[in-house]
């Protein structure tokens, strides 16, 4: 058996329907004990954001937080991980992308409100939290039972999805790619050939570049990455939510034709495809996959950065992290969803493009290939962009996860700071070697360790959900409104 078809069976159970079912109801459970507030407080989360911080308990103020957190969510996952998707399970893969935010809102704002509640002050001043302190102390203090097992389980996921998922080969493959795609195309100046693979000099460079830089920025720990996240992820968002709107402008009167077809191929790929991707499960399975992958609701992740936030009132940062949610997917992701619908839909009928070689596009591949159809010209300019948007999507990205990953090793090795400056030095490293992997081989690693990671959060946000629901209903009883907030 390969090593490609050993990891697509490890995939195929960590993501098969019992994943997918606990993800979907922990939201459904959480939407519902805390009376859809996803939806009621959206408008205040929004306002939330630049609040002053209430309290010296934290590092970073409350939009630092959510920078760090969106740095890391807003990623190859809003370019790559939703063409992928649409690749594999048709238009109807961003109908349940959708669906997983919706409902994963109100799991990202309990799982980022308890990590408030239950996080530690440690012995240098500094902050720690995250799931692993939520199911901990948490579930103990609400079954009576010691459930650190668990907690340790969760950190050396978290340490995995770092090191081996989300934050190295992923991002450092797609920067990779997007950067020959727009220098070396047909890979003519080849720098080395590995394994039967020719690579470009454009992929060496690029991957030189980013692994130098993340090394300068990781070295100097949450502070510095913080810093960078609130400079690059504003103008990263507005560069890339700007090409997108530019799309949808242009195409505006296809729009309602996309989501009808988006909707229809939900429930029925092969009727909207005419049999070139599979079931509905396939749409759902990758649809969900991809959609956790880009938000990372029920993960657990943002959770960690939340924690640092300088607030006194856990439900205060719930409320600002659970906006990063709708931002990364429904704003972001369905951005280019809908523009590659619209390249490439006609008349209710989906077909995707090919190469020179007759190969199925996939990947950055496929969202460049959308936007330079839709906009028109030589292609060159929005390829560019496209790049431009993805680098830094990614390198922040490679940022945000570096920090959750120390964050799960440093709670694993009660403290020990040496251990952590040595997982530093692994972690460049594995940025450095990204590059060179094949896009397959990436993405089902990272979903792998991604479905595990979700597993230990997802239990603990089910079992202390009424100690959300009474914590939230308390906080919004002494502080009906926003102006009462704010002292």
């Amino acid at each position: 058996m390969s090593f490609d078809s050993i990891l697509n069976a490890l995939d195929d159970i960590v993501w098969g329907l019992p994943t997918i079912i606990l993800i979907l109801a922990t939201g459904l459970i959480l939407t519902i004990r805390l009376r859809g507030m996803q939806f009621s407080k959206l408008v205040r989360a929004f306002k939330s954001i630049f609040r002053k911080g209430d309290g010296q308990k934290g590092e970073v103020s409350s939009f630092g937080a959510l920078c760090t957190a969106l740095s890391a969510t807003i990623g190859t996952g809003n370019i790559v991980g939703v063409a992928t998707a649409i690749a594999a399970g048709g238009p109807g893969a961003l109908f349940w992308m959708w669906i997983a935010a919706l409902v994963g809102t109100a799991t990202k704002y309990a799982e980022c409100m308890l990590a408030v509640k239950y996080r530690e002050h440690m012995a240098d001043g500094h902050i720690l939290g995250g799931p692993f302190f939520t199911i901990e102390k948490g579930m103990k203090e609400q079954t009576g039972i010691s459930w650190k097992w668990l907690a340790v389980l969760f950190a050396i996921f978290g340490v995995c999805v770092g090191l081996f998922g989300i934050g190295t080969f992923t991002q450092i493959n797609g920067i990779a790619s997007a950067v020959k795609n727009a220098f070396d195309p047909e890979t003519k100046n080849v720098a080395f050939t590995l394994f039967g693979t020719s690579y470009s000099w454009a992929t060496v460079i690029a991957g030189i570049f980013v692994t130098v830089f993340a090394a300068l920025v990781i070295i100097g720990g949450l502070q510095r990455i913080s810093k960078v996240a609130q400079v690059i992820v504003p103008f990263m968002a507005v560069l890339y939510v700007f090409l997108g709107v530019s799309v949808l402008v242009m195409n505006a009167t296809k729009i309602p034709e996309a989501f009808a077809l988006i909707f229809k191929a939900a429930f029925a790929p092969k009727a909207v495809t005419g049999g070139i991707v599979g079931s509905m499960i396939v749409a759902m399975q990758k649809g969900i996959a991809r959609g956790i992958f880009s938000n990372e609701a029920g993960l657990g992740s943002a959770a960690i950065a939340a924690s640092t936030a300088q607030v006194e009132e856990p439900v205060a940062q719930g409320l600002v992290s659970m906006t990063g949610t709708f931002i990364d997917t429904i704003i972001v992701c369905t951005m280019t969803g809908l523009s590659i619908v619209i390249a490439f839909s006609n008349n209710g009928s989906f077909v995707l493009p090919v190469n020179a070689s007759g190969e199925i596009l996939r990947g950055v591949d496929l969202t460049s290939a959308a936007f330079s159809t839709v906009l028109g010209g030589d292609g060159i300019s929005v390829q560019f962009l496209l790049m431009i948007c993805l680098v830094f999507f990614a390198f922040t990205t490679i940022l945000g996860w570096d920090y959750y990953s120390e964050r799960c090793l440093e709670y694993l090795t009660c403290g020990k700071m040496k251990l952590v400056m040595i997982y530093r030095v692994l972690y460049i490293v594995a940025v450095a070697i990204g590059p060179y992997m094949t896009i397959s081989q990436v993405w089902t690693i990272a979903d792998i360790t991604n479905g595990l990671m979700a597993w230990p959060n997802c239990i603990a946000l089910i079992v202390l959900s009424g100690v959300a629901a009474k914590t939230t209903e308390d906080f919004f009883k002494k502080y009906p409104t926003l102006q009462s907030e704010v002292r």
